[in-house]
């Protein structure tokens, strides 16, 4: 798997779709902060987004899609001297239907989030900016008009399983964000996904998430991507942050935490899957990174989830 599918996956992604907003004349409403992601998109009209706690402020038109990554309350609004609404009462009111702002229809979007599991904030969020703005006019906005589209058709068709499938779409959609935002400002992210846009960097996050469990030295590494040991440290230090035996010892505790999580496979087994020889050897690692040894983070997790 690919580093950004890897990540996608371990965080269970799931894309959920929210009634659409109908707006017109003088209007604005204010949404509380979402819980993980929140996307919209403006299938028609203009309208502008504000971001409480940043200066952001984006003028979104027809065509145009942006991300929400922080739990930040914000506004849109198609007229600045609206008093805005509250979001929870115009969207209590539609039943199977859009939410209504104002009067007419000069405005229309569609949206919703993505939830995650209990580490996205550390791995997939915090490297990303506070918003993602792709506008409908950019050369990589194309690539997301197929998905938009079809998650249009199914919120306004109805067909059979069209919920189930809009929110499939809409991880699409999230997927295609992200690849357009690296390709596009890839300094405008950190960590991990920084590296995605260095091919080198790249090369060698693969090669860790395809195999986690091999022993990866920087030599190893560097032959994957055809460049030298000390190439490779240096690009992969300066895009990701940290030297790349520390990004896998990371990635490989991240899965160990996942298994402890989620199954009832022994620290052993556990070990052997992540790429240490021995309990011991994990648990080491494991409290180094997390401060907690295997067993007690999984004791306290089942505590937490009976």
């Amino acid at each position: 798997m690919d580093p950004l599918e890897d990540v996608l996956a371990l965080l269970e992604t799931r894309g959920h779709l929210s009634a659409g907003l109908v707006a017109g004349g003088r209007w604005a409403v204010r949404f509380d902060a979402p819980d993980g992601v929140k996307f919209n998109a403006v299938r028609r009209g203009t309208c502008l987004l504000s971001v409480e706690g940043t200066d952001t402020t984006v003028s979104l038109s027809e065509g145009d899609c942006y991300l929400l990554t922080r739990p930040l309350g914000f506004t849109l609004r198609g007229d600045d001297e609206a008093v805005p609404v509250a979001a929870a009462t115009l969207f209590s009111a539609p039943a199977g239907g859009p939410a209504h702002a104002g009067e007419g229809e000069d405005t229309v979007l569609i949206g919703g989030g993505f939830s995650f599991g209990e580490r996205a904030r550390a791995l997939l969020l915090d490297p990303l900016p506070p918003v993602i703005h792709i506008p409908a006019g950019s050369d990589e906005a194309g690539t997301l008009s197929w998905a938009l589209t079809q998650i249009d058709r199914e919120l306004r068709d109805r067909e059979m399983a069209s919920t189930l499938v809009a929110e499939h779409l809409a991880v699409v959609m999230l997927v295609h964000v992200l690849r357009l935002h690296l390709a596009r400002e890839p300094r405008a992210v950190s960590g991990w996904l920084a590296g995605l846009a260095d091919p080198v960097v790249a090369t060698a996050l693969t090669s860790m998430h395809t195999a986690p469990g091999q022993a990866w030295t920087v030599a190893g590494l560097a032959r994957a991507g055809a460049v030298s040991r000390s190439t490779l440290a240096a690009r992969f230090k300066d895009a990701v942050g940290q030297g790349p035996l520390d990004y896998l010892t990371g990635w490989r505790i991240e899965l160990a935490s996942a298994r402890l999580r989620e199954g009832t496979d022994t620290l052993a087994t556990i070990a052997r899957a992540v790429g240490y020889g021995s309990e011991s050897a994990l648990s080491a690692a494991f409290k180094r990174v997390t401060g907690s040894s295997p067993r007690a983070y999984r004791d306290r997790h089942r505590a937490r989830h009976p």
